[in-house]
């Protein structure tokens, strides 16, 4: 017989309810929403940009820089969660390399700010 520990029904119980949350709201929008074909809809959409010219064309590069920044920031905030859940277990060298990373993390950000890259002008 297997024993399962707490934790484990917890994320157990958490993962039921995320799929079954997530079925409802996928068939509410299917059913709720408007199933009407335009010519909007109909169009072609790639990376932001309207389809107007040949595809070798020239085009602004701000759109991936600030896709790419997007992905870098993200992935770093992804590292703070595991850090909340040991936080209780953690020394001082834990509790100060977080902040360590917070700090590198907002003098990233302020850099990126005060070179332009988030305006899209």
């Amino acid at each position: 017989m297997v024993h399962f520990s707490e934790d484990f029904l917890y994320f157990l119980i958490f993962f039921c309810f995320s799929v079954i949350l997530s079925c409802i709201i996928f068939l509410a929008s299917y059913l709720i929403a408007v199933q009407k074909a335009t010519t909007e809809k109909g169009t072609v959409y790639e990376c932001g940009f309207d389809p107007f010219d040949d595809a070798r064309g020239r085009f602004d590069i701000r759109f991936y820089l600030v896709a790419i920044l997007f992905l870098i920031f993200d992935l770093e905030i992804i590292f703070l969660f595991p850090w909340t859940i040991v936080f209780s277990y953690l020394s001082f060298f834990g509790y100060f390399s977080i902040f360590l990373f917070l700090f590198l993390l907002t003098l990233g950000f302020i850099y990126e700010w005060q070179k332009g890259a988030l305006e899209w002008e």
